[in-house]
Protein backbone atom coordinates (compact mmCIF):
# COMPACT_ATOMS: atom_id res chain seq x y z
CA UNK A 1 0.00 0.00 0.00
CA UNK A 2 1.36 3.44 -0.91
CA UNK A 3 0.37 4.98 2.43
CA UNK A 4 2.39 2.39 4.35
CA UNK A 5 5.65 3.95 3.15
CA UNK A 6 4.81 7.32 4.67
CA UNK A 7 7.31 8.07 7.52
CA UNK A 8 4.54 8.58 10.09
CA UNK A 9 2.93 5.26 9.17
CA UNK A 10 6.26 3.46 9.36
CA UNK A 11 6.99 4.92 12.79
CA UNK A 12 3.51 4.02 13.98
CA UNK A 13 3.95 0.46 12.75
CA UNK A 14 7.35 0.27 14.48
CA UNK A 15 5.89 1.49 17.81
CA UNK A 16 3.00 -0.96 17.54
CA UNK A 17 5.45 -3.79 16.88
CA UNK A 18 7.51 -2.88 19.94
CA UNK A 19 4.43 -2.65 22.15
CA UNK A 20 3.20 -6.01 20.89
CA UNK A 21 6.58 -7.54 21.73
CA UNK A 22 6.30 -6.12 25.26
CA UNK A 23 2.79 -7.61 25.55
CA UNK A 24 4.15 -11.03 24.59
CA UNK A 25 6.89 -10.72 27.22
CA UNK A 26 4.37 -9.81 29.93
CA UNK A 27 1.79 -12.43 28.89
CA UNK A 28 3.12 -15.21 31.20
CA UNK A 29 2.90 -12.90 34.24
CA UNK A 30 -0.66 -11.90 33.37
CA UNK A 31 -1.62 -15.54 32.78
CA UNK A 32 -0.29 -16.65 36.17
CA UNK A 33 -2.06 -13.83 38.04
CA UNK A 34 -5.32 -14.42 36.17
CA UNK A 35 -5.22 -18.17 36.83
CA UNK A 36 -4.72 -17.82 40.58
CA UNK A 37 -7.25 -15.00 40.81
CA UNK A 38 -9.97 -16.89 38.92
CA UNK A 39 -9.41 -20.49 40.06
CA UNK A 40 -7.66 -20.27 43.45
CA UNK A 41 -8.66 -16.98 45.08
CA UNK A 42 -11.98 -16.89 43.20
CA UNK A 43 -12.55 -13.22 43.79
CA UNK A 44 -12.77 -10.32 41.32
CA UNK A 45 -9.77 -8.08 41.02
CA UNK A 46 -10.16 -4.86 43.04
CA UNK A 47 -9.95 -1.64 40.99
CA UNK A 48 -9.94 -3.55 37.72
CA UNK A 49 -9.95 -0.35 35.64
CA UNK A 50 -6.85 0.94 37.42
CA UNK A 51 -5.11 -2.38 36.91
CA UNK A 52 -5.81 -2.33 33.17
CA UNK A 53 -4.53 1.24 32.84
CA UNK A 54 -1.45 0.36 34.88
CA UNK A 55 -0.78 -2.69 32.74
CA UNK A 56 -0.98 -0.58 29.59
CA UNK A 57 1.50 1.89 31.07
CA UNK A 58 3.83 -0.99 31.94
CA UNK A 59 3.69 -2.23 28.35
CA UNK A 60 4.50 1.22 26.95
CA UNK A 61 7.23 1.80 29.54
CA UNK A 62 8.83 -1.59 28.93
CA UNK A 63 8.89 -1.12 25.18
CA UNK A 64 10.41 2.37 25.55
CA UNK A 65 13.00 1.10 28.04
CA UNK A 66 14.13 -1.72 25.74
CA UNK A 67 14.31 0.70 22.83
CA UNK A 68 16.45 3.03 24.94
CA UNK A 69 18.81 0.19 25.81
CA UNK A 70 19.25 -0.75 22.16
CA UNK A 71 19.69 2.83 20.93
CA UNK A 72 21.77 4.35 23.75
CA UNK A 73 23.13 2.25 26.60
CA UNK A 74 24.52 -0.70 24.64
CA UNK A 75 26.24 1.55 22.05
CA UNK A 76 27.66 3.77 24.81
CA UNK A 77 29.27 0.84 26.60
CA UNK A 78 30.70 -0.65 23.42
CA UNK A 79 31.95 2.71 22.09
CA UNK A 80 33.68 3.52 25.37
CA UNK A 81 35.33 0.09 25.34
CA UNK A 82 36.54 0.62 21.76
CA UNK A 83 37.79 4.17 22.42
CA UNK A 84 39.66 3.37 25.63
CA UNK A 85 41.17 0.19 24.19
CA UNK A 86 42.42 2.01 21.09
CA UNK A 87 43.84 4.75 23.30
CA UNK A 88 45.97 2.05 24.88
CA UNK A 89 45.74 3.50 28.39
CA UNK A 90 45.12 0.76 30.94
CA UNK A 91 44.81 3.15 33.93
CA UNK A 92 42.06 5.17 32.23
CA UNK A 93 40.23 2.01 31.25
CA UNK A 94 40.33 0.75 34.84
CA UNK A 95 39.30 4.14 36.24
CA UNK A 96 36.35 4.25 33.85
CA UNK A 97 35.34 0.69 34.80
CA UNK A 98 35.39 1.49 38.51
CA UNK A 99 33.56 4.81 38.06
CA UNK A 100 30.92 3.14 35.89
CA UNK A 101 30.15 0.50 38.50
CA UNK A 102 30.23 2.94 41.42
CA UNK A 103 28.08 5.67 39.87
CA UNK A 104 25.36 3.38 38.51
CA UNK A 105 25.06 1.56 41.84
CA UNK A 106 25.15 4.40 44.36
CA UNK A 107 22.00 5.92 42.85
CA UNK A 108 20.18 2.59 42.39
CA UNK A 109 16.64 2.99 43.86
CA UNK A 110 16.51 -0.62 45.07
CA UNK A 111 19.77 -0.18 46.98
CA UNK A 112 18.54 3.09 48.52
CA UNK A 113 15.35 1.38 49.68
CA UNK A 114 17.17 -1.66 51.12
CA UNK A 115 19.72 0.55 52.90
CA UNK A 116 17.00 2.69 54.47
CA UNK A 117 15.05 -0.37 55.59
CA UNK A 118 18.21 -1.96 57.02
CA UNK A 119 18.93 1.21 59.00
CA UNK A 120 15.41 1.23 60.46
CA UNK A 121 15.66 -2.43 61.46
CA UNK A 122 19.11 -1.90 62.99
CA UNK A 123 17.75 1.03 65.00
CA UNK A 124 14.74 -0.96 66.22
CA UNK A 125 17.03 -3.83 67.21
CA UNK A 126 19.24 -1.54 69.28
CA UNK A 127 22.26 -2.01 67.04
CA UNK A 128 22.60 1.71 66.30
CA UNK A 129 21.45 4.82 68.13
CA UNK A 130 17.83 5.88 67.83
CA UNK A 131 18.48 9.09 65.92
CA UNK A 132 18.04 10.39 62.40
CA UNK A 133 21.76 11.00 62.00
CA UNK A 134 22.64 7.45 63.04
CA UNK A 135 20.18 5.96 60.56
CA UNK A 136 21.43 8.22 57.77
CA UNK A 137 25.06 7.40 58.52
CA UNK A 138 24.40 3.65 58.61
CA UNK A 139 22.34 3.77 55.40
CA UNK A 140 24.90 5.91 53.56
CA UNK A 141 27.77 3.71 54.71
CA UNK A 142 25.96 0.64 53.44
CA UNK A 143 25.23 2.28 50.06
CA UNK A 144 28.82 3.47 49.61
CA UNK A 145 30.18 0.05 50.57
CA UNK A 146 28.00 -1.70 48.00
CA UNK A 147 28.77 0.91 45.32
CA UNK A 148 32.51 0.61 45.98
CA UNK A 149 32.30 -3.18 45.77
CA UNK A 150 30.48 -3.03 42.43
CA UNK A 151 33.02 -0.56 41.06
CA UNK A 152 35.83 -2.87 42.15
CA UNK A 153 34.02 -5.88 40.67
CA UNK A 154 33.73 -4.21 37.24
CA UNK A 155 37.41 -3.29 37.42
CA UNK A 156 38.21 -6.91 38.26
CA UNK A 157 36.02 -8.11 35.39
CA UNK A 158 37.89 -5.89 32.93
CA UNK A 159 41.22 -7.20 34.20
CA UNK A 160 39.92 -10.75 33.75
CA UNK A 161 39.16 -10.06 30.09
CA UNK A 162 42.50 -8.35 29.51
CA UNK A 163 44.56 -11.03 31.29
CA UNK A 164 42.38 -13.94 30.15
CA UNK A 165 41.85 -15.24 33.69
CA UNK A 166 39.53 -18.27 33.94
CA UNK A 167 36.09 -17.07 35.01
CA UNK A 168 35.01 -20.23 36.83
CA UNK A 169 38.03 -20.22 39.15
CA UNK A 170 37.33 -16.64 40.21
CA UNK A 171 33.62 -17.25 40.78
CA UNK A 172 34.11 -20.50 42.71
CA UNK A 173 36.88 -18.93 44.80
CA UNK A 174 34.71 -15.89 45.48
CA UNK A 175 31.79 -17.94 46.75
CA UNK A 176 34.13 -19.97 48.93
CA UNK A 177 35.19 -16.67 50.53
CA UNK A 178 31.51 -15.73 50.95
CA UNK A 179 30.82 -18.96 52.83
CA UNK A 180 33.94 -18.47 54.94
CA UNK A 181 33.04 -14.91 55.87
CA UNK A 182 29.50 -16.00 56.70
CA UNK A 183 30.96 -17.98 59.61
CA UNK A 184 32.55 -14.87 61.12
CA UNK A 185 30.28 -12.01 60.08
CA UNK A 186 27.69 -10.67 62.55
CA UNK A 187 24.37 -12.42 62.05
CA UNK A 188 22.65 -9.02 61.81
CA UNK A 189 24.44 -8.24 58.53
CA UNK A 190 24.44 -11.63 56.76
CA UNK A 191 20.92 -11.34 55.31
CA UNK A 192 21.54 -7.77 54.17
CA UNK A 193 24.82 -8.83 52.54
CA UNK A 194 23.15 -11.61 50.59
CA UNK A 195 20.37 -9.26 49.46
CA UNK A 196 22.93 -6.65 48.42
CA UNK A 197 24.23 -9.08 45.82
CA UNK A 198 20.86 -8.93 44.07
CA UNK A 199 19.94 -5.26 44.26
CA UNK A 200 23.21 -4.18 42.64
CA UNK A 201 22.30 -5.69 39.26
CA UNK A 202 20.14 -2.73 38.29
CA UNK A 203 18.48 -1.87 35.00
CA UNK A 204 21.24 0.60 34.16
CA UNK A 205 24.27 -1.30 35.43
CA UNK A 206 23.54 -4.56 33.62
CA UNK A 207 23.33 -3.27 30.02
CA UNK A 208 26.24 -0.85 30.38
CA UNK A 209 28.53 -3.39 32.01
CA UNK A 210 27.55 -6.14 29.58
CA UNK A 211 28.20 -3.86 26.63
CA UNK A 212 31.57 -2.89 28.11
CA UNK A 213 32.60 -6.52 28.48
CA UNK A 214 31.41 -7.52 25.01
CA UNK A 215 33.10 -4.47 23.49
CA UNK A 216 36.44 -5.29 25.13
CA UNK A 217 36.25 -8.96 24.13
CA UNK A 218 35.45 -7.92 20.55
CA UNK A 219 38.36 -5.53 20.09
CA UNK A 220 41.07 -7.50 21.93
CA UNK A 221 42.79 -10.05 19.76
CA UNK A 222 42.36 -13.64 20.89
CA UNK A 223 39.19 -12.99 22.91
CA UNK A 224 35.78 -14.42 22.10
CA UNK A 225 32.82 -12.12 22.91
CA UNK A 226 30.66 -15.16 23.65
CA UNK A 227 33.00 -16.77 26.17
CA UNK A 228 35.02 -13.78 27.41
CA UNK A 229 32.59 -10.87 27.08
CA UNK A 230 30.09 -12.09 29.66
CA UNK A 231 30.47 -12.89 33.34
CA UNK A 232 31.08 -9.37 34.64
CA UNK A 233 27.63 -9.20 36.21
CA UNK A 234 28.54 -12.25 38.29
CA UNK A 235 31.28 -10.22 39.97
CA UNK A 236 28.80 -7.39 40.57
CA UNK A 237 26.60 -9.84 42.49
CA UNK A 238 29.41 -11.61 44.32
CA UNK A 239 31.68 -8.91 45.71
CA UNK A 240 28.94 -6.86 47.45
CA UNK A 241 28.28 -9.84 49.72
CA UNK A 242 31.93 -9.89 50.79
CA UNK A 243 32.17 -6.14 51.24
CA UNK A 244 28.90 -5.78 53.16
CA UNK A 245 29.88 -8.56 55.58
CA UNK A 246 33.17 -6.73 56.06
CA UNK A 247 31.20 -3.55 56.69
CA UNK A 248 29.20 -5.43 59.33
CA UNK A 249 32.38 -6.56 61.06
CA UNK A 250 33.46 -2.93 61.36
CA UNK A 251 30.10 -1.41 62.36
CA UNK A 252 28.95 -4.12 64.78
Amino acid sequence: MPGFHHPFVRHLHYVAKKNWSACVDLAPIVAVIAFFQLFIVRQPLPDFDEIVIGAMLVVVGLSMFIEGLERALFPIGENMAFALSRKGSLPWLLIFSFALGFSTTVAEPALIAVSAEAADIAMEGGLIENSVNSRKAYSLGLRLTVAFSVGFSILLGVLRILRNWPLHYLIIGGYCLVMLMTLFAPKEIIGIAYDAGGVTTSTITVPLVTALGVGLATIIRGRNPLTDGFGMIAFASLLPMLFVMGYGLIVF
